[in-house]
């Protein structure tokens, strides 16, 4: 036989009832007769205790009273048959004039006893208990109703009684036995001391009454019906990924429950566990799904851990001094204090040293834990030996669990390794010997951020998520957004990435959305916003918002989101730039940018400065960390130069084709950043700089192609005006070029620490001669590339490409 225990939300309703009851028939059939264990509806104990306490003041309770009753009656109204409304009715009635005579003497004698509580209390249960007896019984005509008080036997600890296993057994299989052809509707919660008074079981107690009852039966199975499917591997109100677990341990499912998962109380679970009873948590409102299932034997598990829980709000305790060290006994004095003061401490760590210990413990109790210790280590706080006790608030504790853990190298390094990389600081750590949980003490602003990390580091088979802000939202920022969205689905399925784009902004604008921002419908909700465009409110919303594995991609050809790039590398927000001039300024801020996006384990990728998606500055990060020694840099890396060049041959002017370029997107806004040279110093200046050469703009020698008339022109319009006069400077150029068989290269080369760029004429032996397009190409010679060099080539300038390279620089931050 099976025990099923249903909560509050599955009695809460009409519509609850009705599945509950479809549920319970559905057992019957298959199974026989279940013993039923019912708690109140949902909201009603609180309602009683609200009752409760408004009567103690001498407060008037009829409108709560009132809310009981049509709660109550309205769903016998609906699910009842008229003719067997009235019994019910009135028995009901009973109860309730029972509750009212109640609350008339706490509100005469202004008092309210833990045992009258109890008492008010257990009318949650008995209410709803009879109500869904009677209408299963219209069905069934062998339901019947129990009062578990007059079978579980408790001390008179009231509010959270100690229940007489070994007569409450006896009483039970006794009972059973008797009704064996009944269906037992039992309330939870309640129970009776030896004089028959009412008690209760505390939290969770209508499930520690269906452990109590399937224990003393030897029940197949327990079943605890609620309204969420099973153990889930976190809180899915604060972690989306969060999925149910098949299956886990009595002990699993305890530290699980401990810490924070409410799906069960760990208590409650010690008589199933005794008796090694399979406990399965399934959902009312999804019977088909088969739930989870504590047991004693799980099979074996693929995963590293079995869960993420956690205390939303605790507070800390630090004790330290010197009269601490070799001092036997201490510890003991101080947790038997605490515990005469029933002070319950949830997480203890110390120092080898012995020099300090921390405790964590429930806000409410840290006043009064303050006074105690104060008090009972006066004479130590006098002499020095021992330092004022140290409290913090505002603090969670987040722990993993999982029997996997045991033996397992790596899954602390995992552990931090997440924390750290998101920039949250670990105040406390507690691990037992067991090595079933690992217990870590952070900021409460920071909880929803660390169970989201560690979620995505630990459960490999989900998509880790990346956060996504991007900045700007010209060419490339759209072309990102449709490669972003046509490549979702790939990028799930073959690289277990997530990009969620979380914030855009652009010069106008700014959107945020935390669930992730709609790719097909961006452009309707960034205009349709009313957030005026602000970098540094930008900025302030992405640290404010807190999300886990954070990318802040820079999108812009301004100097502006540079300024706030160290900020935030200091928030820990690894930034993905095709901004070149962050890198290319002074070498002090290029230096800044590096070390500080080390310091906070955070990643800082601008493949895109140099070559747009072409594997440069990647390449040569890898030739450096495998020892190779660089000895020359030679590079065709402005993708407009190589483009007007390659076309500048014929009839063509050199005023049209450098237009053409623009036309296409191949130039900067002000195509004198590329003609002037002063974009391709700055690529080489960032090469430079990666190769070890601490070299500022100034240290670059450039020989100019534009006459100084077309470097001087007032505007860009005015600029190519200026082209068209000096057109036979160019002309010449390439008269003189065709006529030696030659062709016009704009180069670029590093060695021994200089760098130039030229306009140069070579030959069909040049490696750069056969360019096309807007080719980029370059050349790296070193130790072990010094006879044939290491050449890369291809398109170094457009929006598909550049956004490809943005595109593969995020993905790589989801690798790290």
């Amino acid at each position: 036989m099976k025990v099923l225990k249903f909560g509050g939300t599955s009695v809460g309703s009409v519509e609850s009832i009705s599945k509950l009851l479809q549920i319970v028939e559905k057992e019957d059939k298959n199974t026989g007769n279940p013993v039923v264990v019912l708690s109140a509806m949902s909201g009603v104990t609180n309602l009683l205790s609200a009752m409760a306490g408004k009567a103690s003041q001498g407060g008037t309770f009829r409108d709560e009273l009132k809310e009981l009753e049509e709660r109550h009656f309205e769903v016998i109204k609906e699910l009842l048959a008229v003719s067997r409304q009235n019994p019910v009715f009135t028995q009901l009635r009973i109860l309730f004039n029972e509750i009212e005579d109640l609350l008339q003497g706490v509100s005469m004698l202004r008092e309210l006893t833990p045992q009258t509580r109890d008492v008010i209390l257990s009318y949650g249960e008995r209410c709803s208990t009879f109500m869904v007896s009677k209408i299963a019984g219209q069905e069934k005509d062998n339901t019947i109703y129990v009062n578990a008080a007059d079978l579980i036997k408790t001390d008179s600890s009231f509010g959270q009684a100690k229940v007489n296993i070994e007569l409450t057994e006896m009483l039970i299989r006794d009972f059973y036995e008797k009704n064996k052809n009944k269906m037992l509707f039992v309330t939870g919660f309640i129970a009776s001391n030896d004089e028959g008074r009412i008690t209760t079981l505390g939290r969770g107690g209508s499930d520690y009454t269906a452990a109590i009852f399937g224990s003393a039966l030897n029940a197949k199975e327990i079943e605890i019906w609620t309204d969420v499917n099973g153990m889930m591997t976190a809180d899915p109100r604060m972690v989306k990924k969060a999925f149910s677990l098949p299956e886990l341990s009595y002990t699993e499912a305890m530290e699980l429950s401990f810490f924070g998962a409410k799906v069960i109380y760990p208590p409650t679970m010690i008589p199933a566990f005794m008796k090694k009873i399979p406990i399965v948590i399934r959902n009312t409102f999804e019977p088909d799904f088969a739930g989870s299932v504590i047991k004693h034997n799980c099979e074996n598990s693929n995963l590293p851990i079995k869960g993420i829980s956690s205390i939303n709000d605790i507070s800390i305790i630090n004790i330290e001094g010197s009269g601490m060290v070799g001092k036997a006994g201490f510890s003991g004095r101080l947790f038997s204090l605490l515990a005469r003061e029933q002070i319950n401490v949830i997480l203890i760590t110390q120092s080898s040293s012995e020099h300090s210990i921390t405790f964590a413990i429930h806000p409410g109790d840290a006043v009064r834990a303050q006074q105690v210790i104060e008090h009972e280590f006066e004479l130590e706080l006098l002499a020095k030996k021992l330092d004022t006790p140290v409290f913090e608030q505002g603090l969670s504790v987040l722990a993993i669990v999982g029997e996997n853990m045991k033996q397992t190298p790596g899954i602390s390094g995992k552990l931090f390794h997440a924390l750290g990389r998101n920039g949250i600081n670990v105040r406390a750590i507690a691990q037992g010997s067991s090595e079933y949980n690992i217990s870590v003490v952070i900021s409460r602003e920071d909880l929803n951020k660390g169970l989201n990390a560690i979620h995505d580091a630990f459960f490999a088979d989900l998509h880790k998520t990346l956060n996504l802000f991007c900045l700007g939202t010209g060419n490339i920022g759209k072309t990102l957004f449709r490669q972003l969205q046509e490549h979702r689905q790939f990028l799930q399925e073959h690289n277990g990435i997530q990009v969620r784009v979380v914030g855009i902004g652009n010069t106008r604008k700014m959107y945020f959305d935390p669930e992730g921002i709609d790719l097909d419908n961006w452009e309707k909700a960034l205009e349709g916003t009313n957030q005026i465009a602000d970098l540094s409110g930008f900025v302030q919303k992405m640290k404010d918002m807190n999300l886990p594995n954070c990318v802040f991609a820079d999108n812009t050809a301004s100097l502006k989101p540079i300024e706030f790039y160290h900020e935030i590398f200091s928030a820990n927000i690894s930034i993905v730039t095709c901004n070149k001039i962050g890198n290319s300024s002074s070498y002090e801020q290029y230096r800044l940018f590096k070390d500080t996006a080390r310091i906070h384990g955070v990643d800082y990728f601008y493949e895109t400065n140099v070559g747009a998606g072409l594997p440069i500055v990647r390449t040569l990060k890898d030739l450096m960390i495998s020892g190779d020694r660089i000895l020359s840099i030679e590079a065709i890396l402005s993708g407009t130069i190589s483009y007007i060049f390659n076309n500048y041959k014929g009839d063509v002017t050199f005023h049209d084709i450098v237009k053409q370029a623009q036309e296409k997107g191949y130039t900067e806004p002000d195509p004198r950043d590329d003609l002037k040279g002063t974009d391709f110093m700055r690529k080489m200046l960032i090469l430079a700089r990666d190769a070890g050469y601490p070299l500022e703009a100034e240290d670059v020698n450039i020989e100019s192609m534009l006459p100084k008339s077309c470097i001087e022109a007032g505007s860009v319009e005015e600029f190519y005006s200026e082209l068209k006069n000096e057109n036979a400077f160019f002309e010449n150029m390439k008269k003189q070029a065709e006529a030696e068989g030659k062709v016009l290269r704009y180069i670029a080369k590093l060695e021994n620490g200089k760098a130039t760029i030229n306009l140069q004429m070579v030959d069909d032996s040049h490696p750069f001669y056969a360019l096309s397009g807007s080719d980029n190409i370059i050349s790296f010679t070193t130790d072990r590339y010094k006879e044939r060099p290491m050449v890369v080539k291809g398109p170094g300038a457009g929006a598909d490409v550049t956004a490809a390279g943005v595109f593969a620089d995020i993905v790589n931050v989801g690798a790290q």
